[in-house]
């Protein structure tokens, strides 16, 4: 079996097993006591902290570790938050942030708070010029992610640190993604991780706020972490995440070069072996083992089973893996194709052999499924008066809309449009994106009956 979803969880690095194992049987005691054994486990605790400040790349007393990365955004956003509510309660994210920053995002809104959402171009970045005119006087906090954890595009964070700065606001980073490559650079005030992105145990994340920004922690009180994570520290995960973000690092730069050879070769193969193919994301300023691209007229949940039978765990962005019938916001805010979405994530120590492998297993598992969708129950397609159709396409699901309308686009004349009736979000963002695949013109949305109409006017 191939493990290809290290953006979700990388597999256990060995030397983290080993510390995890000794640091069971040496650091179980409370690290807060000054017996013995407590003084063996706070060695341990503040051995381990100084390790991963020196990787961050800010002083051990500015690092505090939490249960996970999502709880460490969460309590960064708040506490950066309220440390600033004599400034404003302005909120600046981008469009494609992780899902624990929009969720903070969410939470502040509903506080009544105000949060400016920055949009990103086709290739999922930011502009830093938009970050720039974003800021306002009562803007308290800024949040950016180093990285994207579904295209891998990553972000001009010192741009838009330097705009901050120059504002005088507060950075908070997202690293998860990146930080197990590099240390994040720019000017940030504030910054994120999860050990279980990088090789480490889950259940261990972490936050650095730099001397000087204000914070003030959120809930009730607790004398541990510097009163910014309460409760007992797993100080075996700690120190095991410790000891797996030094030995990756160490092992970075080669495996860095190796994984981008692999991914490099994927992106430039997939859309030569599979036809109707968009590779997106950044083709040049992306992590090192990540790559994505969808697929027309698949669906993206019996792809992955599919692939899955087949010997490959990936993941997806398309609606329909998701509990929502709604594509991925990543997706959406880059306006590109969501349908059959496939997220390849490399793990370090992937081997070539698996790539190739995938690589000859692909076009004919897309192509099988194509061909169960080829022939769905027939949607109601009716002629209307000149040159124009209508497809009925209500109540079906990604990416039979999409489907329906390829079957029928040359049955109409040149000039001539297609009115793709559909009550599936995901049509909203497929329908254009076949458009600027196929070289149709997408006219737009117009309220129906029931869902909406997607108008397509055939071109070529």
């Amino acid at each position: 079996m191939a493990y290809f979803d290290a953006a979700s969880a990388a597999p256990l690095h060995p030397v983290a097993r080993q510390a995890l194992l000794a640091s069971l049987d040496e650091g179980w005691a409370d690290p807060a006591r000054l017996y013995r054994e407590g003084r063996r486990a706070r060695l341990l605790l503040d051995a381990a902290r100084e390790a991963m400040a020196e990787c961050v790349g800010c002083r051990p007393d500015e690092l505090v570790f939490t249960p996970s990365g999502t709880r460490a955004v969460h309590s960064g956003v708040a506490g950066a938050l309220a440390g600033r509510r004599r400034v404003g309660s302005h909120l600046i994210v981008s469009a494609v942030e992780h899902s624990s920053v929009l969720h903070a995002a969410e939470a502040h809104e509903a506080g009544g708070g105000e949060v400016t959402q920055v949009g990103v171009d086709r290739a999922g970045a930011v502009d830093p010029a938009a970050y720039a005119a974003a800021l306002r006087e009562d803007t308290a906090l800024v949040c950016l992610q180093s990285a994207n954890h579904e295209v891998g595009t990553e972000q001009p964070v010192s741009r838009v640190a330097e705009a901050c700065r120059a504002a005088g606001v507060p950075l908070l980073v997202d690293a998860a993604q990146s930080l197990g490559w590099g240390r994040v650079e720019g000017d940030w005030s504030l910054l994120t991780g999860s050990a279980h992105k990088w090789g480490g145990p889950s259940g261990v994340g972490l936050l650095a706020v730099r001397k000087g920004v204000r914070f003030a922690p959120q809930g009730p009180g607790d004398e541990r972490e510097s009163g910014r994570a309460p409760g007992f520290e797993n100080l075996p995960a700690i120190v095991a995440a410790a000891a797996s973000l030094r030995a990756v690092r160490a092992e970075a730069t080669a495996e860095a070069a190796r994984l981008r050879e692999l991914t490099e070769r994927i992106r430039s193969r997939v859309p030569e072996l599979v036809p109707d193919v968009e590779v997106v994301g950044d083709p040049s300023r992306r992590l090192p083992g990540i790559v994505t691209f969808s697929c027309l007229y698949v669906d993206g949940e019996t792809l992955l089973h599919e692939l899955d039978r087949a010997g490959f765990s990936v993941s997806s962005g398309s609606s329909c893996t998701s509990s929502t019938l709604t594509p991925s916001h990543v997706l959406r805010a880059m306006g590109v194709l969501s349908e059959g979405n496939v997220r390849v994530s490399l793990p370090p120590g992937t081997a070539a052999e698996d790539v190739e492998r995938f690589l000859e297993v692909l076009p004919g598992t897309v192509a099988a499924v194509r061909e169960k969708l080829g022939a769905p129950a027939a949607t109601e397609t009716v002629r209307a008066a000149g040159p124009d159709l209508v497809v009925d396409a209500l109540g079906r699901r990604c990416p039979i809309p999409v489907i329906e309308l390829a079957k029928v686009i040359g049955d109409v004349p040149v000039g001539g449009t297609v009115r793709v009736l559909s009550d599936d979000e995901a049509a909203r963002l497929d329908i254009p994106a076949w458009c600027e695949m196929r070289g149709q013109e997408y006219v737009g949305e117009e309220p129906a009956e029931r869902g909406t109409a997607y108008l397509v006017r055939r071109v070529s």
